[in-house]
This record gives structure tokens, sequence and C-alpha cells, in this order.
């Protein structure tokens, strides 16, 4: 992961959010739940990103 594919990544993320929060008419309670996901995504993708989290996606089941 190189360092501007990150920035880039978390501007997207970020000015997304912003705008959601800041223009789609939603409850208080929904909007922080989804600020909450959201951050919970971001945080899980960088630790996975870095190296620091691996093998989250690679459970198979069966044989």
């Amino acid at each position: 992961m190189s360092l501007i594919n990150l920035v880039i990544t978390l501007l997207v993320v970020g000015v997304g959010l912003w705008a959601i929060n800041t223009y789609v008419p939603m409850d208080r309670k929904i909007k922080q739940i989804l600020n909450v996901v959201v951050v919970i995504l971001v945080i899980l993708w960088l630790l996975r990103g870095f190296g620091l989290l691996g093998g989250v996606g690679d459970i198979g089941f069966g044989g």
C-alpha cells in the first residue's frame, strides 16, 4: 500500500462521510451508527493494509 493511495482513500472516505452527515437528512442515532461502522471498517482496512491483521477473510468452510 503506497502512501499516496492511503491518503487519497482516507480523504475520499472522510469527504464522503462529511457529505452524508451534512447533506443527508437522517436521525442523529443513525448517523452515529454509520460513523462508527465507517471508522471501524477504515481501521480494519488500515490494519490489514499494513500487515498487522491478516487472514480475516481467509476463513474457508469444508474440505
